[in-house]
């Protein structure tokens, strides 16, 4: 580790000793934001500084080890003493780069996750709800709440567009590789002669905005149009005009909101998306022009890059962002078990930052 990466560390530790006086405050305990702000911060620089400590440690046994090689018959005790503390100090080196990568503060947070059939008809759409239905059932797994905002459903089944709130913690971090074009190569039902056909679904992983952040959306740049409930809800979707559909005129964007009986209740849920959809296109702007090499692109905003391609006749997935990155459990991978994949990406990912983090120390 170079020079100026450690005394990156050690400054967090110093940052970490002035959190703890700052705790103990009694004008900062009387501050409930502020004291919530602190404790957070202090949580997240509390592995560097255990990482720390036990770097002093590993070293200190080394040190005893070596002391340890002058004596004959302690010596082959010694070696093996000083080849695990070794190891130990290779691993804490690895651990204590990767809490010097820059978290991105959303990571924590919950998430849009739009799914669009692509190329392919109604295969598309059968293979976007496919989709939709696997990222349902990873999100429950996890424990995280799944609320469907808006959905178009195909006609032979699945989703032309499906629009559903993520909540849970860790959400963003989990799923934020996900945005992109996703293949599907497999037989239709409906295909007689059994031959393989490709299509296509998009998915967008937007994260919402944190709180204390609103992006500033000015009236005027809004068309504000309503119309009648189609989904569930009764007979009262037929009955009034309480779906809200919001265009925001300079960027295009259009959200829509219909699940909630009242028009107010919708328009409230609409504009929290159009922020987050806001917030995340100008995210998507400063990544792209700053990460022009990174291979998981994440918030490039670029929804026609191919990352996927599942596979139905071989069971196998091949994510084309990843030299190598190919499982053949395609069966379970579907129905939501993804961790072995996100953890690939997020290795991946973290490779990827290390790297640049040495070059430029």
């Amino acid at each position: 580790m170079t020079p100026s990466l450690r005394r990156k560390l050690e400054a967090l530790v110093e940052r970490r000793e002035e959190l703890e006086r700052l705790l103990s405050d009694p004008g900062v305990i009387g501050d409930v934001g502020r004291f919530r702000k602190f404790s957070r911060e202090f949580a997240q620089l509390e592995p560097v500084a255990n990482a720390l400590a036990a770097e002093q440690q590993a070293k200190q046994d080394l040190a005893a080890a070596e002391a340890m090689r002058g004596d004959p018959e302690l010596r082959e005790l010694a070696e093996e003493e000083i080849a695990a503390a070794g190891a130990r100090l290779e691993q804490l080196d690895a651990e204590l780069l990767s809490h010097l990568i820059p978290k991105d503060p959303r990571d924590e947070g919950d998430i849009y996750l739009e799914v669009r059939a692509g190329t392919g008809g109604d295969e598309a759409a059968i293979f976007a709800g496919d989709l939709f239905r696997m990222y349902a059932r990873y999100a429950e797994r996890q424990g995280w709440r799944v609320e469907v905002e808006s959905g178009s459903p195909g006609e032979h089944g699945g989703f032309k567009e499906v629009i559903a709130r993520v909540e849970g913690r860790g959400a963003y971090s989990r799923l934020k590789f996900e945005s992109g074009t996703h293949r599907v190569q497999r037989v239709p039902e409906t295909e007689s002669q059994g031959r393989i056909h490709t299509s296509a679904a998009t998915v967008a992983i937007i994260p919402v905005e944190a709180e204390g952040e609103p992006i500033e959306i000015n009236p005027a740049d809004l068309k504000v149009d309503t119309f009648r409930s189609s989904g569930a809800g009764g007979q009262h979707v037929n009955k009034t005009e309480s779906a809200i559909r919001i265009t925001h005129v300079p960027s295009g964007i259009v959200v829509e909101s219909q699940t909630e009986r009242s028009q107010h209740a919708n328009r409230d849920k609409a504009m929290k998306r159009l922020g987050a959809m806001l917030a995340e296109a100008q995210e998507a702007k400063a990544a792209a022009a700053q990460a022009q090499t990174r291979k998981l692109q994440v918030g490039s905003g670029d929804r026609s890059q191919r990352i996927r391609t599942y596979n139905f006749p071989q069971g196998r997935i091949t994510d084309h962002r990843v030299e190598g990155l190919t499982l053949y459990d395609l069966p379970n991978i579907i129905q939501g078990d993804l961790d072995t994949l996100i953890g690939r990406l997020q290795h991946e990912h973290q490779a990827d930052e290390l790297a640049r983090l040495t070059a430029s120390a």
